[in-house]
């Protein structure tokens, strides 16, 4: 399994984002502990009119809800920045 672009595809599905953008950081954190268990270390950029209204911990819960069952296995860390559209226009 691709797992960037099972996050990819999960992030599309249940959040409908205007701009996403998934890293695969795994590389800079050979050797660490969570990657000798098989798990890798992601970033995403989520831009999605779901985050309105919401605060910065209800916005990672929706990510995380989103990408339930890839943890542990598949991510090990994931680092979430979680913006509406217009805060990302504005940044």
């Amino acid at each position: 399994m691709n797992t960037a672009h099972e996050i990819e595809k999960r992030l599309q599905a249940v959040l409908k984002p205007a701009h996403l953008i998934v890293e695969d950081d795994s590389a800079a954190h050979a050797g660490h502990a969570g990657n000798r268990q098989g798990g890798g270390h992601y970033r995403v950029l989520v831009v999605s009119a779901t985050f309105s209204g919401e605060n910065r911990v209800n916005r990672q819960r929706l990510v995380q809800d989103a990408l339930d069952g890839l943890f542990v296995q598949q991510i090990h860390a994931l680092n979430i920045k979680a913006l509406t559209p217009e805060e990302f226009q504005a940044a």
